[in-house]
């Protein structure tokens, strides 16, 4: 099975029944599977004019009630932000897959890169957290892709499932779960009478009730700062308010939100810190340097945002140097400095590689023996 392919059909089982999207390499493949099952199963794919339209109908589509998906790659991926502010602002549950390719503009369109982890995060104007997973296998393409749609439903928010060109494209064996033993998460509905419910009523415990338009609940939906009815307000109380449930939903669930993969780090003096295809490298790296004597491990975050903060500083207290490979000029190096600010800069390497080719394990081996 392809990465893309794995997508498309984790999508379907995690319950997705709408699609809208714009034919982009990498991720068109994606597109191309949905446009073909989707009808089958009494889904709806449409074909919009852009990926501004893409991101606002799946928007759209999800207050109507459907589990709503789009995939694109880096340019439309960067004209979709204000309609992923939207999405978070209204609390509308949605998913956004974005296969990276080399950029800025068109770039290298067949290439992998890793150069939107930043854009993931911070890419929509304003405060606006972000859930963003990244898978590093066809497997994990599959299984992070229902995990996106679940926590979407959950947390009533836009999740992004960040991929790369290689991944997407990538061709692997894969097992997948009997659906039996498949955790699948729909929307809380409603229990109070129309005239009690409120649109935005956060629950501490979990996440408020989400009516759907056509359910009898009257509703208004709005990009302004909105009160719990979700009118418009310039009441700074409830504008704080607003902004707060919207950070409280990621900063009180962190435990349920962060996953992280640690190998070999019980007696690393050398950890490796990435993420994605390159991952791939670095763990045949570690596999040869610990062939070789050398205490080397593995840390990489399948949730890229919220960053796995805790874990990450407990995991690296007791290496002496991390090794950051990205394909970029360098973005969750920054986040590892953060975290990491009792070592030198010469404790934390960089690889780094913006020419369309993918970092070897070679090219990670020699930069733990030029620690070494």
């Amino acid at each position: 099975m392809q990465g893309n392919e794995a997508v498309a059909y984790g999508a379907l089982d995690a319950g997705v029944n709408f699609f809208a999207g714009y034919p982009i390499t990498p991720s068109t493949e994606v597109a191309e599977i949905l446009a073909a099952e989707l009808p089958k199963r009494g889904g709806v794919f449409v074909q919009m004019e852009d990926e501004i339209a893409s991101i606002c109908a799946i928007t759209g589509a999800s207050l109507a009630g459907a589990k709503a998906l789009t995939a694109t790659s880096g340019p439309g991926f960067s004209l979709m932000q204000e309609g992923i502010g939207f999405a978070k602002i209204t609390e509308t549950p949605c998913v956004v897959v974005n296969v990276q390719r080399l950029g800025p503009s068109t770039g290298m369109p067949t290439s992998p890169a890793q150069g939107d982890i930043m854009q993931a995060k911070w890419g929509s104007h304003g405060d606006s957290p972000s859930i963003v997973l990244y898978p590093d296998s066809v497997k994990e393409s599959y299984e992070l892709t229902i995990r996106a749609v679940n926590l979407a439903e959950k947390y009533r928010t836009c999740v992004i499932l960040l991929m790369d060109e290689v991944i997407g494209h990538m061709r692997e064996s894969v097992r997948l779960p009997d659906m039996a033993n498949v955790r699948v998460i729909n929307r809380i509905k409603p229990t109070v009478p129309p005239h009690w419910y409120k649109h935005y009523d956060e629950n501490q415990k979990y996440l408020s009730p989400l009516a759907s338009y056509g359910e009898g609940y009257r509703f208004h939906v709005t990009g302004l700062t909105h009160d719990a009815h979700g009118f418009p307000t310039n009441k700074s109380g409830e504008a704080a308010e607003m902004m707060e449930a919207c950070g409280r939903k990621i900063s009180y669930n962190m435990r349920d939100l962060v996953q992280i993969e640690s190998r070999d780090m019980e007696d690393a003096k050398i950890a490796i810190f990435t993420a994605g295809i390159t991952a791939r490298a670095a763990k045949a790296a570690i596999a040869m340097a610990r062939h070789e004597g050398i205490k080397v491990g593995l840390l990489r975050p399948l949730t890229i945002w919220p960053f796995p903060d805790d874990a990450v500083r407990k995991m690296l207290r007791d290496v002496d140097t991390v090794i950051v490979p990205e394909l970029n000029q360098g973005q969750m190096i920054h986040e590892i400095r953060r975290l990491t600010k009792d070592k030198s800069d010469g404790d934390v390497i960089p690889i780094q590689r913006v020419n369309g080719q993918l970092i070897t394990p070679n090219d990670i081996l020699r930069k733990i023996k030029e620690v070494c």
